[in-house]
């Protein structure tokens, strides 16, 4: 993961990098940044092309937490959950992943800038430009996600969204301007289909997950379509990843529990490249497994995972007998999804950066946006069964979920809105602390509450402009880009 080339700041701080010609009068590079004249070490860039900065402070800003006493608050953490502006640059916050993601995209754009006239087999080359493609696609998804507001097609061509790089960077000083979400998404849609085409991981043998796969490439596109609001094509690109027996890709947490010796033990089971649900690993530099900021108190947690329509605890996410449960501070409580690992700045330091494998894509994630495109549709025998191979890992081996269940379950006779409580429910759960529960927020308007230290409430309204994450301050005062609505 060590990055190859180097890198200043840009205008934008972007991160983008500089790699400058050689000297004409020099035979060689008179520093160590690689030489970009094989297709292998093309591919060997690629490995920087995925952002070590994480988007789990956007936990903090969602109603999955409250106020917990006795957890590390720096002014970051209380900013997010507050929902200011956040401007420090440390681990944990927007400007740390809006630095980070540029500057992966940046070493997808010189790969993409080289690759068609490097020598070598054709299929390899293919292969590593579609990484590039889906690497440059993912990162400025994630970006316009996070930065704009959520794609709504009847705004989308005049709603502020991101700079879209696709070049390198040669300038010391660039201007970037932000395009329009919609061409922001319909960039990220041309990249995405184009990499989806190309991906081959046969040139990766023994590389595990951490890069584009086919799988993990087809579940970008489920999300994308998702978020989009194109029901059809989600449905078509969730299809073609889960297969004919889509729970191999869910995981068998009581199996899990069964095999492992003690919590290290699952935790590594649970984010192992090897397990068939994690299809995306991204080694990500963060503070979050560790005892700060916010986390759910035990009414938001009895009401997530020992609350459902089949009267069974949650055992599968939540069990007692070994999956890892732990307290936060006085009052908090955290679903232990992350491996704490470390870094050394040398061997002989005790200095250095906390960081995880975090999981990008899950297959369980694949399913339920499947399902969820099946409700929008109201094709609701088609999004129970999906739903109910959820719930047979999940709750018991023997769940029945039908429109009579959830009609009881949730009081109310509207079979398709009760069946999308349900879907956005289970994802609330499934992927609690992993970042994805802001993006539900941001696309069905939820207004969230959040308790204060004096007892106090803030509120974020549904239609809440503080809802889009406001651009780096570095980026509107140097770069000029125009900041976002407050």
């Amino acid at each position: 993961m060590k990055r190859y080339i180097t890198h200043h700041r840009s205008s934008l701080l972007l991160g983008l990098l500089l790699l400058t010609a050689c000297d004409q009068y020099l035979e060689e590079n008179p520093d160590n940044r690689v030489d970009l004249n094989t297709t292998e070490k093309a591919a060997q860039l690629l490995t920087n092309a995925y952002s070590a900065g994480g988007y789990q402070f956007t936990e903090w800003m969602t109603d999955n937490v409250t106020y917990t006493s006795g957890t590390t608050k720096l002014p970051e953490h209380v900013q997010a959950y507050e929902w200011e502006d956040i401007f420090p640059v440390n681990q944990d916050t927007p400007t740390n992943f809006w630095e980070n993601t540029y500057d992966a995209i940046a070493h997808a754009n010189e790969v993409l800038a080289v690759i068609d006239n490097l020598p070598g087999e054709e299929a390899q080359r293919d292969a590593v430009k579609g990484e590039a493609l889906l690497a440059r696609a993912y990162g400025h998804f994630m970006l316009v996600n996070l930065f704009a507001k959520h794609y709504d097609a009847s705004t989308a061509t005049s709603d502020p969204g991101i700079p879209y790089p696709t070049e390198p960077e040669r300038d010391f000083l660039v201007q970037y301007e932000r395009l329009s979400v919609q061409e922001v998404y319909d960039q990220i849609e041309d990249d995405m289909l184009d990499g989806l085409r190309l991906v081959d991981a046969t040139f990766y043998a023994n590389s595990g997950k951490y890069h584009f796969t086919r799988e993990a490439a087809l579940a970008l596109a489920s999300r994308f379509y998702l978020f989009k609001g194109e029901w059809e094509k989600c449905i078509s690109y969730s299809t073609q990843m889960l297969g004919d027996d889509p729970s191999v890709f869910v995981k068998d947490i009581y199996g899990m529990l069964a095999q492992s010796s003690n919590d290290d033990d699952f935790i590594r089971k649970y984010t192992a490249p090897t397990e068939r649900s994690n299809l995306l690993m991204i080694r990500q530099v963060t503070n979050f497994p560790v005892n700060v900021g916010f986390w759910p108190d035990f009414n938001i947690f009895s009401y997530l995972f020992y609350i459902n329509p089949f009267n069974s605890d949650d055992d599968a996410r939540i069990s007692t007998e070994g999956y890892p449960v732990y307290q936060r501070g006085d009052n908090g409580i955290c679903v232990n999804k992350y491996e704490f690992l470390f870094e050394r700045n040398s061997i002989t330091s005790n200095v250095g950066l906390n960081y995880t494998i975090a999981t990008a894509f899950h297959g369980e994630e694949v399913l339920l946006n499947r399902a969820e495109a099946y409700v929008q549709l109201n094709q609701l025998n088609l999004a129970l069964a999906d739903l109910q191979i959820l719930a047979r890992k999940r709750y018991t081996p023997t769940a029945t979920l039908t429109t009579n269940l959830l009609r009881q379950y949730y009081n109310n006779s509207n079979n398709q809105q009760n069946a999308l409580v349900y879907v956005l429910e289970e994802r609330q759960k499934e992927f609690i602390h992993e970042g994805l529960r802001w993006f539900d927020i941001k696309r069905y308007g939820y207004m969230i509450r959040h308790l204060l230290q004096d007892g106090s409430i803030i509120i974020l309204e549904a239609d809440d402009k503080r809802k889009v994450l406001q651009i780096p301050q570095a980026a509107i005062d140097v770069g000029g880009l125009t900041p976002n609505e407050r």
